[in-house]
């Protein structure tokens, strides 16, 4: 059995796991990230790597390679982190100063949603001919698509479906701003007349039939849907799998979207509904994605 490194950076938390070449995940292990600066960020990535080394028997000489998901912009040929809003890591040669730390030669980096859908996309097991998106909505709202087998890039920056405006009383507003984690919260303070309600707050409040949490989750399903009808159809995917912490901790968000998704689609759209689902690797997807591109050179 072959085995390989997956990280998941993020600006608040660190995952690394060892993944087997087949997509299982031996081990996992976390730390908080330290975006107080780029070297001390680099250290808390070493500092994962190492530590899920140390918790398993597996030596670094036992590792094909490492696979890196970093938010942002990625340059994957260079292996550079070239923008991210959460790091402060603008133009990090991540690739390079990986191999020197730990002297492995087989590096992959790509964008963490890029890597998250990987793994999707081999546990859905779709056909090569179709088309597979995966949307992640936690504190961003963010989207991957493959098609024939390969990445949808455009330019570099396909995919970023929380910029697309939607209608939302009556104005223009990006989807992220009003429907991602932080949004929600900002949607219930402003509605409630509260200083400061958490986001879990709000799903529970609408769980135990709170009337006044009704209109919050009715206006952000809406406007996911809005979001999701132009992915519906500019792509006509043939599958779609929903990751990120919002809707994989909340799944009855699923089926609320899917009702007003289907009010906007022709007859000829709503195939996709019966092949919306949860992501069911929840939040190891970016790991184990990173892993699996270390054996699978997929672009």
């Amino acid at each position: 059995m072959k085995r390989a490194i997956g990280i998941d950076i993020g600006g608040t938390k660190i995952a690394a796991g060892i993944i087997s070449d087949t997509g299982e995940l031996l081990e996992r292990t976390e730390v908080k990230s330290d975006p107080s600066d780029r070297e001390n960020m680099f250290e808390r990535v070493v500092e994962a790597v190492e530590q899920v080394l140390g918790k398993s028997s597996v030596s670094i000489g036992d590792i094909e390679g490492i696979g890196a998901g970093v938010p942002g912009k990625v340059d994957r040929e260079k292996g550079v982190a070239v923008f991210q809003n959460n790091l402060p890591w603008k133009q990090f040669p991540v690739t390079a100063r990986l191999q020197e730390r730990f002297g492995i030669e087989r590096i992959t980096i790509d964008n963490d949603v890029y890597m998250a859908a990987f793994a999707e996309w081999k546990a859905a097991q779709v056909k090569r001919a179709e088309t597979f998106v995966y949307v992640t909505i936690s504190t961003g709202i963010s989207c991957s698509i493959i098609h024939n087998g390969s990445f949808f890039r455009g330019a570099g920056f396909a995919g970023e479906l929380g910029l697309i405006p939607v209608l939302s009383k009556g104005v223009n507003e990006r989807l992220e701003k009003i429907a991602a984690g932080p949004g929600i919260q900002k949607l219930a303070e402003k509605e409630l007349k509260v200083d400061t309600i958490s986001t879990k707050e709000v799903f529970e409040g609408y769980l135990n039939g709170k009337q006044e949490y009704q209109p919050i989750i009715d206006d952000v399903t809406d406007h996911l849907a809005q979001g999701l009808y132009a992915i519906s159809s500019l792509l006509d995917p043939h599958k779609m799998v929903f990751g990120g912490s919002v809707i994989v901790n909340n799944p009855f968000l699923l089926e609320l979207i899917k009702e007003k998704l289907k009010s906007h689609q022709l007859p000829e759209q709503q195939h996709l509904l019966g092949q919306m689902s949860i992501s069911t690797l929840a939040q190891k997807n970016g790991v184990v994605g990173a892993g699996l591109r270390v054996f699978e050179g997929m672009l």
